[in-house]
């Protein structure tokens, strides 16, 4: 393998399609369990590769170096054999801010909820930092240190204005599931769900209903491949924002009619 994406389950994967319509390289899928995942990463058969759950903290061990932005996240979603060196990157992290500002959603002075404490969620927790958030709250599913439950959630912070899930729940095959329920938050204005499919998750679908902004993940994903892809060709694609705006909406329309 040259070029791919690794994970633990990837059968809902769209990252072949997409990055195979960025550039000319050929992209596979690599599904790798936990008990070869070390031995994968050990021998490292590639020259660049996407990373994703439940991977994205776990393969830093492994690397010879990370990029500025992803040591100050702490997770790792692109690796790149730089001369013999195995770097990794966070694309993640433009990926989201690309969404927010896609949706002119204000992040500064906000209380945001950021939904699980994963790989996913360090980049969104960086990049809600970078656009001026007012406070993060960390919601998790059990008692953890720096987080709260979603119980002590709804209790304390029901004045949050804006909802980020980073947690699976809601995705394929599970679509009738959701990690929160809206109406908890009235005073909640945004929803951004980093899940892609379904297109619209529960989540997404009760956001809309209550007429409160919205995204899916399906964005972020194909802008975070993106700027993934300017690693692996080590090259940028363009010299302004408006022709990766273009592409980027171009290559989400081509995915969404895969996922419809």
């Amino acid at each position: 393998m040259r070029y791919g994406l690794i994970g633990e389950k990837l059968g809902h994967s769209y990252s072949k399609e997409i990055h195979e319509s960025i550039s000319d390289y050929e992209y596979e899928i690599h599904p790798i369990s936990k008990e070869d995942f070390d031995s994968f990463m050990t021998e490292k058969p590639f020259e660049a590769i996407n990373v994703t759950i439940p991977y994205k903290e776990k393969v830093i061990p492994y690397l010879d170096g990370l990029d500025e932005n992803a040591r100050s996240i702490g997770a790792v979603n692109t690796i790149v054999n730089e001369n013999g060196k195995y770097i990794g990157h966070n694309t993640d992290f433009s990926g989201f801010i690309y969404m927010i500002k896609k949706h002119n959603i204000q992040i500064k002075d906000k209380k945001v909820l950021v939904l699980g404490k994963g790989g996913a969620s360090k980049a969104i927790i960086a990049a809600l930092k970078s656009l001026g958030a007012g406070s993060i709250i960390i919601v998790y599913y059990k008692e953890s240190s720096g987080c709260v439950t979603y119980d002590e959630c709804k209790r304390i912070h029901s004045d949050a204005d804006i909802i980020v899930n980073t947690t699976p729940v809601g995705m394929f095959p599970d679509i009738d599931s959701s990690p929160i329920d809206i109406t908890d938050y009235p005073a909640c204005s945004a929803v951004l769900d980093v899940i892609y499919n379904p297109l619209h998750t529960k989540l997404i679908k009760q956001a809309e209903s209550l007429g409160i902004t919205f995204s899916g993940g399906l964005e972020m994903l194909v802008a975070q491949a993106v700027y993934a892809s300017e690693y692996f060709k080590k090259t940028r694609l363009y010299d302004n924002e408006k022709d990766y705006s273009i592409l980027i909406d171009k290559l989400t329309e081509e995915i969404s009619g895969l996922l419809s």
